[in-house]
């Protein structure tokens, strides 16, 4: 039987990974195939928290660069990771898994608040929790949510599911055909080589606080669970690359 590499992961999906080939907002098939696969790691005894982008169904930046105000363009963004994170519960809970949704902006109707104790005290007793809404502020992307959670619960690693590549490249793959991908980075690479994996407030989170970062496809049915019993796939970055 497969055996976890970790004990507590943070799983960041974008909200294209949730609209699967359509670009664009939710494919219902497609979330019940990812919901599917963290059942496979929850079946493993990992204790798992899940940060879920919206760009799927809104992007703040896209709207601030139309003319909106960039704040109220982020809250929008904001909102849109709570629907995204409301319908992954939707399809967990309908395997049988208990979730829930924590948000940083306070909707107690339809979530709890983010607490971090209760956060893990929920990790503990083997519930996936979900974590939307961002941090809570503008200007901050999902990515760094992911990093800032993952330091707050004490995760081992971030694995970071890309819909469109399988790894870090060091150009476009899509444009350059030369563009080669890396096996294993430092944060420092990532960040003095400008490669676009996360943004640097994101990048910085992860190497002072030693959290690696592994960044992988989930187009590939069952590739969550070959990233967390150890198959090397993706690309590893470490605050030093070995």
């Amino acid at each position: 039987m497969s055996t976890s590499e970790y004990k507590r992961i943070v799983l960041k999906l974008s909200g294209e990974a949730l609209s699967g080939k359509n670009g664009n907002g939710i494919d219902p098939a497609f979330i019940k195939s990812v919901a599917e696969q963290v059942k496979a790691v929850h079946d493993l005894g990992v204790e798992i928290a899940i940060v879920v982008g919206g760009g799927n169904l809104w992007r703040g930046k896209v709207g601030s660069e139309v003319g909106m105000d960039r704040a109220n363009a982020d809250y929008m963004g904001m909102l849109a990771t709570v629907m995204n994170s409301l319908a992954l519960q939707d399809s967990l809970e309908n395997l049988g898994v208990q979730t829930r949704v924590q948000t940083s902006i306070e909707m107690r109707q339809v979530a709890e608040p983010y607490i971090r104790r209760k956060a893990m005290r929920h990790l503990e007793k083997k519930r996936v929790v979900i974590f939307a809404g961002g941090t809570g502020n503008p200007y901050f992307s999902t990515d760094t949510t992911a990093a800032l959670r993952a330091a707050e619960i004490e995760a081992d690693v971030i694995l970071m599911a890309k819909n469109n590549v399988d790894g870090v490249y060091s150009d476009d793959p899509k444009i350059n055909e030369d563009a080669y991908k890396y096996q294993e980075l430092s944060f420092i690479q990532v960040l003095n080589e400008g490669l676009g994996v996360m943004d640097s407030t994101a990048s910085s989170l992860c190497m002072d606080n030693d959290i690696a970062l592994i960044v992988f496809s989930i187009m590939e049915e069952g590739n969550i669970k070959r990233v967390v019993t150890g198959e090397e796939i993706g690309t590893i970055i470490r605050r030093k690359s070995e």
